[in-house]
This record gives structure tokens, sequence and C-alpha cells, in this order.
């Protein structure tokens, strides 16, 4: 039986998100895992005889990845088993194969729901591979779902774990205490060898055996409240986590207190001295006032669209460090970089370990405690949440009624704010006041939420903002 996958997409609801596939458990099934998988490798236009598959500690994620193997297996290509790892660790072992992958993962979207992300031999999948892929049409008829129980391949998570020890030494971190949260994390057993691996003690800490949904762009108040209740227990210099698959970084400072992921990118770049930034139109214009950089790229919301910026920066100048990342504090680095003679090659997809690092190497080279190190940075503050279950439709209604009517957007805010005096149209709709804040909203390419994104002069009129049209939404809803 041949199969649309645009068709099977309208059906399930199975369907590229910001990155990767996603939807509710209960629709990936074995048939749809396995079409999408097909339709993947056939879409490849380089030769190739072995693929690469992973994923994340989700209850569901070893079913569809059985899905997946078979796909694979269906077309006469040889299964490398990565078992769970970091969604990095797989596209980086994927980049030094020259072989394609796919991780299955929800990354950090609620428990009923799951996804799968692929990547090409050079990195991960474009928006137009996206496209290629729903356009296909796949034979399904007759397949078998896998049954096998490969072996696990540790090379992957060895060479990610080489790749940071070779770059910054196995003495980085002597004198360091690192604080893990390790919750349902992938990486929580990598974290604490890699850091152990370079010098630092660590503390281990929030083992979960339940899947826990860290979404590092809306933190829980839970989270916040706890690792601010560790750092009152423990001495620690930095307390890190990560989302689900290990692709975001959740960072605090030795007080317990959250470093949004704009700032994290703004001082990862300037340790590693970039010259260009490519990052989305969410991010904190921090990043622009500081001048710390040549050029700042904005973006749409999604790592593709910040890999595409970087592929574009590098074909106009090839010769600066390129780098890219999202508020969410998944960092991209687009090119090769140098630093104290040492390389650390191009991993152009977000990596939650590479900001942990910068930072610790931004606190010796300052001599200062994390939570000093964006004293330098203006003054501009971020803060973002969600509504949950926002049925996409009314979020398109609602923006569109806004982006008529920016100035409508005043009766979810309860406060003026001054004239329009911008708009954005990037993703979603941005909005810039007469007072220099800035409201954005957004649907959630991931989940049937929407998207609240403030930018104002103090933290506190930031929360404010994003809190009164969250509750304001909530009350009509």
């Amino acid at each position: 039986m041949i199969v649309s996958i645009q068709e099977l997409a309208q059906r399930s609801g199975i369907k590229f998100g910001t990155s990767g596939l996603r939807g509710l458990v209960e629709n990936l099934t074995n048939e749809v895992c396995f079409a999408y998988t097909k339709a993947f490798l056939l879409s490849q236009d380089v030769n190739f005889t072995k693929v690469a598959i992973g994923h994340d500690l989700r209850p569901s994620s070893p079913q569809i990845t059985q899905a997946c193997i078979s796909a694979i297996e269906s077309q006469g290509l040889e299964v490398i088993y990565l078992g769970a790892l970091p969604t990095p660790a797989l596209a980086y072992y994927c980049l030094n194969k020259l072989i394609p992958g796919v991780v299955v993962t929800g990354s950090h979207i609620p428990f009923d729901r799951n996804g799968i992300k692929f990547y090409r031999a050079d990195g991960e999948i474009s928006k137009s591979d996206e496209e290629s892929i729903i356009g296909s049409n796949v034979q399904i008829e007759g397949y078998n779902l896998s049954t096998s129980s490969p072996v696990i391949d540790r090379e992957a998570i060895e060479l990610y774990q080489k790749r940071y020890t070779d770059f910054f030494g196995t003495h980085f971190l002597s004198g360091k205490t690192i604080a893990i949260y390790q919750h349902s994390s992938v990486a929580r057993d990598f974290l604490g060898d890699l850091f152990q691996a370079m010098g630092a003690k660590t503390l281990l800490l929030g083992h979960s055996n339940q899947f826990v949904p860290i979404d590092t762009e809306a933190v829980r108040d839970k989270d916040i409240n706890q690792a601010k209740q560790w750092a009152k227990e423990y001495n620690f210099d930095m307390l890190v986590s990560t989302d689900g698959d290990a692709d975001r970084p959740l960072i605090l400072d030795e007080n317990g207190e959250f470093i949004r992921g704009d700032i994290l990118g703004i001082l990862t770049a300037q340790y590693l001295q970039a010259d260009y930034v490519a990052t989305p139109v969410s991010s904190n214009t921090a990043v622009e006032l500081s001048g710390s950089f040549l050029s700042v790229t904005r973006t749409k919301i999604g790592s593709p669209f910040v890999i595409e910026a970087m592929r574009n920066i590098a074909k106009a100048d090839a010769t600066k460090l390129i780098v890219g990342y999202e508020a969410n504090g998944g960092f991209l680095q687009g090119s090769t970089i140098n630093k104290s003679g040492k390389t650390l090659g191009a991993l152009p997809t977000r990596d939650a370990i590479l900001p942990m690092l910068s930072l610790m190497g931004l606190s010796n080279e300052r001599e200062k405690p994390v939570s000093q190190l964006n004293e330098g940075l203006p003054t501009r503050f971020t803060h973002s949440d969600r509504v949950q279950n926002f049925d996409p439709k009314k979020s398109s209604t609602l923006l569109k009624s806004l982006i008529n009517k920016p100035k409508n957007l005043s009766h979810y805010l309860d406060a003026d704010l001054g004239e329009v005096i911008e708009t954005d149209l990037t993703d979603g709709l941005r909005i810039t006041f007469g007072n220099g804040d800035v409201v954005h909203l957004r649907s959630s390419g991931n989940a049937p939420e929407l998207r609240i994104y403030s930018e104002s002069s103090t933290v506190v009129s930031a929360e404010r903002l994003v809190n009164m049209v969250v509750k304001n939404l909530r009350s009509t809803s």
C-alpha cells in the first residue's frame, strides 16, 4: 500500500513543529512512525549504508524507536543503535560518520506527546527537507515491526564527551562544584560523568522515575523554588539541567537564580568571541545593544531558521566565527572555534553543554561568580510563558485580529504602555510600545499552546506584562 505523507499528517495530526515531528503519543502509531522515517530516508540525495538512531527517556520512546528501526531495516540499511542519549550527541556522531540519524524525542513538550527528529549526514534537516518529506508517497504494505533488541553502541556518547574534554581540558572545572538537577533528562548521567572528567565536584539532585517536561522558556515555579532551596542547602558554583533530550540548557547561578536562555546565549557568544550571531526575533535585544558582535541576524523561531541564517552568513563571510542561539538557551555553533590553541569543530544544532562550560569559562576569566556575569549587559529583561490547551484555530483568529488592530492588545494588558510604534510579523505578532516595552504572541509549533513573550527595562515589569496577558487570555478562553 502506498501512503501519502501529507494525507497521513492530516489524518494523524503528526506534523513538523519548530524542530522535528510532534504529536500525541496515541497518534504516533507504528504506521505513522514507519512512514515518516522511510520518507526521510528516501529524501536523502547522498549514498549511505548505515543510519544512527537514539531516543530520550519518555516511556513511549522505545516503541516509537522500534517502528523507526523497522523503516531503516526495510531499506536494507544497517542500524547503529545509540540507545538513550542527548540529541546533540547523536547529531555530532552523524557529522563525524557522515551518516543520517533519527532521534525519538518530544523534547520539552507534555508527557502525553512525543516526536521524531531527523538529521542528514551534514546536520539537522531544513524546512525545505521537511517540505520534501511531507510531499512524498511511500510504500508501507507488508512491513513488520522490528522485534530486535540491538546492542547499544557507546561510541556516540564517548565522542561527545571527548569533544569537550579535548577543547576545554581535564582540569577546566578543577575547584568547582556543579549541582545537577537530574529529573528525567536523558543527559542526567552524562553531565555528571563529563563534569567529573573535567575536574569538578558534582552534586546529583532531583532524580525522577517519572518524566518531567522541563521547558527552559517557561520554567515552572516549582523548579525555581526548588533551585533556591538547594542553593540554601548546598554550596555550589552553578546548578544545571536540561530539557528531556538535552539540547536546551537550564542554568541557575550560585543563588539558585535562573539565567534566561537569551542572556545565556549572549554570554556564551562573548566567551567564544563570536563575530556574527543569528537568533530568533523573540530573543533579548541586549544582543544588539551590547555592541559585542559585528552583526546580529534575526530569524523566525526554531532551530532550522537559525541554521539557515548561519549558512547564509557563512556564504557572505566564512572567515569569521558564526554562532546562533535561541531564547530557550540552545546554542548552535556554525563554524569552527579556535581558542587558547584548541579547536572545536562546528555543531550546527541545539546544544546544552557548550553554554554550561562557557559560563564557567567566563566566570574564571572575569574572576566573578555566575550571578555577576551579566552585569555589563544593557538593562533589558525578557520573560515568557504559555497558555496551554489553547486551540490553534483560536490562536490564529486572535493573532489576525491583533495584526489588523495592534492597539487592541492593550485589552489584555490592563496598563497604558503608550502608542504602538512598531509591529514585527517575523513570527507571530511582536509589538513595541511607546514606553519601550515589547509584547510578542505566537502559536506554538509543537503543542496546542499560545506563547507569550515580553521585554522591558526591569524584571518585574517584564514578568507583569506576560502575567497580565496570560491571566486575561485564560479568563476569556
